[in-house]
């Protein structure tokens, strides 16, 4: 593993800025974005930082990875041949193709189960909740209490197995008992979490780890099935199609976005204080370049497509990751 200069030497209570996205309108500054990051490795170890690792937010749809594991551990994915391509839907914010509601309609159709249990909302634009982008999770959340006998009607209340197993599994990998862990209602009608962004890297570490079976086949289904996780000309496809199978890439919303790398053991998380995708997308790239996690010619590519917002503006970031 190559590592900046310095790697390790750090403190929770050293001083470090956080980071500033700047959208330029030509020579002038328009807006003006605050961000925090975190570096961490498999043991729970900040490594490198910006701003506050223990900023807490909600993980919103970051933690879709690990509310994955129950499908695997309780055999739901075998049984009902999810494959690479349904665990990667399970693991997606997509974009509601019609691709992105086939690939979750399968896993439906393979445990036996009907449309109408779905309890994600129907988009405003579309005609069916298998066109909402968490409708992946939600087939899988169905699959695997078919597959364990527990009840279907009640799957997102956050006392349901389902819902207390994904907490426990969380916790483990955090060293907290799962009832330490908060829990509100994201907008898909799921439970999230609130975790201090430190906890968020720690989670990516051991996604990216390669020392967890489950993780590991969660990871490389994303990795192999990329525009099921988001879609084409979104970030999370866009970048682990550059990243040669190495860089997991998954965002949440309000300015959450999550990285790992494979066989690292090392994870990033990054919060925008207001909420803005494009700032953690800027962001994300910023560090990739100073972790050097990707090569030149794509981060070049994915700096075109993502941080020129249109003629005359464009974003820039001010601030680096410290020891």
């Amino acid at each position: 593993m190559t590592v900046p200069p310095g790697y390790g030497r750090s403190s929770r209570n050293s001083g470090c800025p956080a980071f500033e996205v700047v959208l330029k309108r030509g020579s002038s500054v328009e807006s003006i974005h605050r961000v925090h990051a975190v570096v961490c490795d498999s043991k729970g170890r900040i490594l490198m930082k910006a701003g506050r690792p223990d900023h807490e937010t909600f993980v919103r749809s970051a933690l879709k990875p690990f509310q994955a594991l129950p499908a695997l551990s309780s055999g739901a994915s075998g049984s009902y041949d999810f494959g690479d391509r349904g665990l990667a839907i399970c693991c997606s914010s997509h974009a509601g193709t019609a691709e992105h509601a086939r690939e979750a309609f399968r896993v439906l159709w393979n445990a036996q189960l009907e449309t109408d249990s779905l309890q994600c909302p129907i988009p405003a634009w579309g005609h069916s909740p298998l066109e909402h982008n968490c409708s992946g999770k939600h087939a899988a959340f169905l699959a695997t209490s078919r597959k364990m006998g527990w009840p279907l009607e009640s799957y997102l209340q956050g006392d349901h197995p389902l819902q207390q197993e994904i907490n426990r599994r969380v916790g483990e990998f955090l060293g907290l008992p799962a009832e330490e862990l908060v829990a509100e209602r994201d907008d898909c009608g799921a439970p999230t979490l609130l975790l201090q962004l430190s906890q968020m890297a720690l989670l990516y570490a051991h996604l990216g780890s390669s020392t967890h079976a489950e993780l590991e086949q969660i990871s490389r289904a994303m990795l192999a099935h990329p525009k099921l996780v988001a879609g084409e000309g979104r970030f999370d496809t866009e970048l682990m199609s550059r990243s040669h199978k190495q860089v997991i890439s998954k965002g949440g919303a309000e300015g959450v976005q999550c990285l790992s790398r494979t066989g690292d053991g090392l994870g990033v998380a990054i919060k925008v204080e207001d909420g803005s995708r494009r700032a953690k997308q800027a962001v994300a790239l910023h560090l990739l370049r100073q972790l050097d996690w990707i090569t030149q010619g794509s981060l070049d590519e994915l700096e075109d497509k993502m941080l020129i917002i249109g003629p005359g503006v464009r974003l820039e970031v001010n601030g680096e990751l410290r020891a």
